[in-house]
């Protein structure tokens, strides 16, 4: 152990997916709920086996999508309605199937908007660093290896019990993370 202070977690490194998955499923069942799995290709199953809240992406692009519409909308309505009227052919002021092909793209544009800020927001990205980059091992998880950490901010935590618990789970190795 290196140090008195509390770490970040632990972690556990495996070298299959299948085991990665059983492990995290093992964890939750146990009671762990801060807890987060490294992989170089996507798992199924892994995200319900690690307990994912509900994802409020698909929510922030609908409602981007509805606000770029109705600005689109909007900004149409004011400029051929209401600051610069022209009638022409005979017809209405608020002439609104010409409104569609703009309402339509700036929908799109800002959804599409919504959905990278979106994204980077509730990733807490731009993440230049994080603790679970001290363990050395970590660089593998890019490409060959799988890795299990439970957060030490877990209300089910305990240094010692935590890591009999990760070695019990057969891993390659199990590494503690430094806090940040």
């Amino acid at each position: 152990m290196s140090n008195l202070r509390t770490p970040y977690g632990w972690m556990a490194e495996f070298d299959r997916p299948d085991l990665l998955l059983s492990a995290t499923r093992l964890a939750y069942q146990t009671g762990y709920r801060k807890m987060d799995a490294y992989t170089p290709l996507p798992i199924d199953g892994l995200e319900e086996a690690l307990g994912e809240e509900k994802n409020w992406l698909p929510l922030l692009v609908l409602l981007g999508g509805m606000a770029g519409a109705l600005g689109g909308f909007g900004m149409q309505y004011f400029a051929n309605v209401i600051q610069y009227p022209l009638i022409i052919g005979g017809k209405p002021y608020n002439s609104w199937p010409a409104f569609i092909p703009i309402t339509f793209e700036l929908a799109v544009l800002a959804a599409a908007g919504m959905a990278v800020l979106g994204m980077l927001a509730l990733n807490d990205l731009p993440t230049p660093y994080h603790p679970v980059f001290s363990v050395p091992r970590f660089e593998l998880a890019s490409r060959q290896a799988f890795f299990l950490c439970i957060e030490s901010r877990d209300p089910h935590f305990d240094r010692e019990k935590t890591r009999e618990f990760l070695e019990g789970l057969k891993p390659v190795g199990v590494y503690e993370v430094a806090p940040w």
